[in-house]
């Protein structure tokens, strides 16, 4: 009798606290049609953010059957600003939604059945995957790093956690949000407020946009105030991610007997001094520095087509290059460049940066730069490149 008192007592506690809750979000904001339109927001929003971060993340770790085009120069530009500038413009969405919903968050009991208990853990997945995907994210392109684990693998994984688990949601939600969203419905008291609220969401997101956009599209870069990274600021009018002092290249760059060799499967290994590369044929190219936190900022370059250096060398036309680094350890010291890449007139191990020779934070005394390829793999202090 005691125990079966003592639940009820906890039972009544918990209705207690629920009703509380919802007392305190009693706008009548909170309502179905509201939530259904930011819910679609919400799936074209997400859509975005998960097919831009499959390109970026099979552009960096392209598997062996999959060959990215060099064309068109600005694409990964393009997918990449949308997948962060686009996943900062969600935030405000994600934050309107939960709202909307709150109260039905901490309805009471939990569940009834085994059918909606499932349904409960697939909302919990979706908005707490949501939510990790997005303050990671902020803290990512902020270079926030704050957690022990891989955020390229944790982000990627999630990701399809997230997506999963929104796509049946949709399929469950469908006739609640047909009926709410399509359906005409008589004008009530409240649909100026849900208006108002709506464009406010709105306004949240694009404000959101335009001050962070011109990181990557020059002509509003004067109001990118909240961009990690200006389009202009850095050495030679190009940002920089890792200086060759972080990198622990500055004296070796420097050394007069700097050599960049061609090796492996070739037919006439090279080893050149830079004398010998300023004696090379130099061509020039205009190309985008595209990162993955989201900036990108476009520069003439100056140097020796991959494609010469491979043809003198006597490289097999499918064959597939790895370019190596001065810089002794991190994960992209190095990168693969396979033939469309190699193969493309725009691809170069480049000398100069917008009339002038790399400084150190660029790469000097050579690097490679190439179209349509994120700028953690346009490899800096190129020393060597090695055919397979």
């Amino acid at each position: 009798m005691v125990r079966r008192s003592d639940g009820k007592s906890l039972e009544r506690r918990a209705e207690a606290f629920v009703r509380g809750v919802s007392g305190r979000f009693s706008s009548g904001l909170h309502s179905e049609r509201t939530a259904a339109q930011l819910g679609v927001w919400l799936g074209l929003s997400f859509t975005v953010a998960f097919v831009t971060g499959l390109v970026s993340h099979f552009m960096q770790h392209p598997p062996a059957w999959l060959l990215w085009p060099s064309r068109p120069v600005n694409l990964y530009r393009v997918t990449q600003g949308a997948h962060v500038i686009g996943g900062l413009a969600t935030i405000p969405l994600l934050l309107a939604k939960l709202w909307t919903v709150y109260p039905r968050l901490f309805q009471w009991p939990p569940f009834r059945s085994a059918p909606q208990a499932v349904e409960r853990a697939l909302v919990l997945a979706l908005v707490g995957g949501s939510l990790f995907q997005l303050v990671t994210g902020l803290l990512n392109i902020s270079y926030a790093y704050l957690w022990p684990f891989s955020f390229t693998a944790a982000h990627y994984w999630t990701a399809y956690l997230v997506y999963g688990a929104l796509v049946i949601h949709v399929v469950n939600e469908w006739a609640k949000v047909r009926a709410r969203f399509w359906t005409r419905e008589p004008v009530g008291p409240g649909d100026m407020a849900r208006r108002r609220f709506l464009a406010t969401v709105a306004a949240a997101s694009g404000v959101t946009v335009l001050v962070t956009v011109g990181e990557t599209y020059p002509p509003l870069a004067r109001w990118a105030v909240l961009a990690p990274r200006g389009p202009r600021i850095g050495p030679q009018g190009v940002p920089v991610n890792k200086t060759a002092a972080a990198a622990g290249v500055s004296a070796v760059a420097a050394d007069a007997g700097y050599r960049l060799t061609v090796t492996g499967a070739v037919r006439t290994p090279l080893s050149l001094t830079y004398a010998d590369l300023l004696r090379w044929p130099q061509h020039t190219a205009r190309l985008p520095i595209s990162c993955v936190e989201g900036w990108s900022a476009e520069a003439e370059w100056a140097g020796i087509r991959l494609r010469d250096l491979l043809a003198r060398a006597g490289a097999a036309p499918d064959a597939v290059v790895t370019v190596e680094s001065l810089e002794r350890g991190g994960a992209y010291r190095s990168s693969e460049v396979r033939s469309p890449h190699w193969g493309d007139p725009l691809t170069l191990l480049a000398l100069r940066l917008n009339g002038a020779p790399l400084a150190p934070d660029h790469g000097f005394p050579l690097r490679l730069i190439a179209p349509n390829r994120p700028g953690v793999l346009q490899t800096k202090w190129v020393t060597e490149v090695v055919v397979t």
